[in-house]
């Protein structure tokens, strides 16, 4: 039987699916991404790791004796200690496009919430009153006739940019290269000054770490949002609280945070006009299904030595 190992909690639908596996001599162990001890003790049995978001480190993989494969459950994986994977022959794998439907969604839903002030109105229903202060009332957009910039163009803003098209707005894009699709291609520096909306899709890695500074910041649109669905570091969070809490962006839609799991304590978290959530923009039943079906493969693939898919380490 292969032991996987999913740092995951799993509920009760996603587990029945698991257990199914062990009929394809898949035996999967769930770990709360919270246990340490208990992920440090079933890492020493594990043939796979299946990861979703706290981080893998040189020390993982170094007590991981069995351990062949680490397969992200999605598209980042600058959680992954590569260089400690390479030392020890573990193979990396990713799953592009599994979750792309879903995050793309979820950037639709922040971009929305970002338009209304969302949460704004949230807390005056729960408070029981009805009609918002002039600020609010006055402050309500529309989607249409707006510009988004798309920061990347790989297969969520492919997903998202004809939807948003569709709905009214302009699209523009920033990317390394000119993609083959009818959205205008400009310079990051262009997109930033152009937009209404700012919507980041790159991964994060020591060049695009804080793509979104205080300089890129105060070059935005005043009343300008910001949408992050990508890597919570590709902004600097300081520097963004400070154009929000101004008055300088109209608001934030943040589904990724710097570092992760984001404080209770974290300043953004106090304004009302941020709408936070857990990085979970790629967390649909369906995602998992698409998801499931890619881990299989390549954990079957990983014991018996077949090529694997989109490895990428």
């Amino acid at each position: 039987m292969i032991k996987v190992l999913f740092h995951y909690e799993a509920g009760p639908n996603l587990l029945a699916k698991l257990d199914a596996l062990k009929d394809q001599n898949i035996d999967v162990t769930c770990c709360d991404q919270s246990d340490d001890k208990k992920f440090d003790a079933l890492l020493r049995e594990t043939d796979v790791l299946w990861h979703v978001l706290r981080p893998v480190t040189a020390h993982h993989i170094a007590h991981a004796p069995s351990l062949k494969l680490v397969q992200k459950i999605g598209v980042g994986v600058n959680t992954i200690d590569l260089e400690a994977a390479k030392a020890y022959d573990v193979a990396i794998c990713n799953m592009p496009g599994t979750n792309s439907r879903a995050v793309a969604e979820m950037t639709l839903l922040l971009i929305l919430s970002a338009l209304r002030l969302q949460p704004r109105l949230d807390a005056l229903c729960r408070s029981g009153q009805w009609i918002p202060d002039e600020t609010t009332r006055e402050s309500l957009q529309e989607l249409h006739g707006k510009t988004v910039g798309l920061v990347g163009f790989g297969d969520i803003p492919s997903l998202l940019a004809p939807i948003l098209e569709f709905m009214g707005a302009k699209v523009i894009y920033a990317s390394r290269s000119k993609k083959d699709v009818p959205y205008t291609h400009v310079s990051l520096d262009t997109l930033i000054s152009q937009s209404d909306i700012v919507s980041l899709h790159i991964p994060l890695n020591e060049d695009t770490a804080h793509t979104i500074g205080a300089n890129e910041l105060s070059c935005m649109k005043r009343g300008a949002v910001l949408i992050n669905t990508a890597r919570g570091g590709l902004v600097d969070e300081s520097a963004l609280y400070a154009a929000l809490s101004s008055g300088h962006l109209k608001s934030a839609g943040l589904d990724v945070f710097d570092p992760e799991p984001a404080a209770g304590t974290n300043p953004l978290f106090q304004l009302d006009n941020v709408i936070p959530a857990p990085h979970i923009a790629w967390l649909t039943n369906e995602t998992f299904d698409r998801s499931l079906e890619v881990a299989v493969a390549n954990t079957l693939a990983a014991v018996h030595g077949k090529p694997l898919r989109h490895r990428v380490a």
